[in-house]
């Protein structure tokens, strides 16, 4: 029998529990893909924390990858036997899916299962930060954050290949070396960014910054930028950045802040081919590497949360079913 995991109440990681479905079946425009491997994102933890509300019982879950095993009414971009992987799923920590067909991708050859589930999210993230939030170009010095993050090491080698100098920041001895091993030039403490900045760009300033981590770090952000320099704040780990002065732009040296958010750059088919159909090229061409941390199988989803909320954990979580 088909089975998912779900919480039937707001709680800690020992409320996910396996429940027997019914065999889904599409309706039109849907596919039922059988999941090889499902991603486990933070969001997800502060849906079954009741952080951010849901309706109880829910399935986690918006990344996966997998086989078509049905297609419904007016399908033509998939058959049964595809491969497929989505950022936008729901209801994926399950051994069987229902997806819309629009919000799917292929996954080429050379791509595995489980590198194919740890892309979507973090890999079509980067892709739009440096593609879209802010064209880089090459030449350009770049500051992120959390280098050896699932984001952070994704985005450091799409950095390199466009030939930016990137400085990003680590919080310990061994997750530096792995920031270094995605080609960041320069991986600093939290404490040292303004000097590495100031020293790596004769006190001119970077060309874009790209902050996933909110609050805490925002006005190091501003404060690193050359003029008309770019500040994309993609996400907020410390919590949200309290209202801002825009005055401080004009004063800072006419500077660009944006506040982008993933669904506003998949909005069309077009759009959504284009940035996977990169993303997982450059990986079975090698170019770019995935890595993924710990896979554990669909049953112990609760352990994979409980993981993931301990801040221990280094790269992409996976569940198996």
């Amino acid at each position: 029998m088909p089975y998912v995991v779900q919480a039937r109440e707001a709680g800690g990681p020992e409320v996910l529990e396996t429940a027997e479905i019914e065999a889904p079946r599409p309706g039109p425009g849907q596919l039922v893909v059988d999941v090889a491997a499902a991603g486990v994102n933070f969001i997800e933890t502060y849906q079954r924390a009741g952080v951010y509300p849901v309706p109880y019982p829910f399935v986690p879950g918006s990344e996966a990858a997998g086989v078509v095993s049905a297609v419904g009414e007016g399908v033509t971009d998939f058959a049964v036997g595809d491969r497929v992987a989505t950022a936008e799923g729901a209801a994926t920590y399950a051994s069987v899916m229902l997806l819309d067909a629009e919000r799917a991708v292929r996954v080429p050859d050379g791509v595995s299962d489980l590198v194919a589930a740890a892309v979507p999210l973090q890999g079509f993230t980067a892709h739009y930060l440096v593609n879209s939030s802010y064209d880089v170009a090459e030449g350009d010095v770049v500051l992120t954050y959390a280098g050896a993050g699932g984001v952070g090491g994704i985005l450091t080698q799409l950095l390199k290949l466009r030939g930016a100098t990137v400085i990003t920041t680590t919080s310990t001895p061994e997750k530096a070396a792995l920031a270094a091993e995605s080609g960041a030039d320069h991986v600093v403490g939290y404490d040292d960014v303004a000097a590495t900045v100031e020293k790596v760009t004769g006190g001119r300033g970077v060309d874009v910054v790209y902050d996933g981590i909110g609050r805490d770090t925002f006005d190091v952000s501003l404060a690193a930028l050359r003029t008309r320099g770019t500040l994309v704040l993609f996400g907020g780990a410390s919590g949200q950045v309290p209202p801002v002065d825009l005055q401080r732009l004009n004063a800072g040296g006419s500077l660009t802040v944006t506040r982008p958010k993933l669904g506003d750059f998949l909005l069309t088919p077009a759009e959504r081919s284009w940035r996977a159909g990169e993303i997982y090229g450059l990986v079975a061409s090698g170019q770019l590497d995935i890595r993924v941390g710990a896979s554990y199988p669909l049953a112990e989803a609760g352990r994979a949360h409980a993981d993931l909320e301990s801040r221990a954990t280094i790269g992409k979580l996976l569940l198996i079913p």
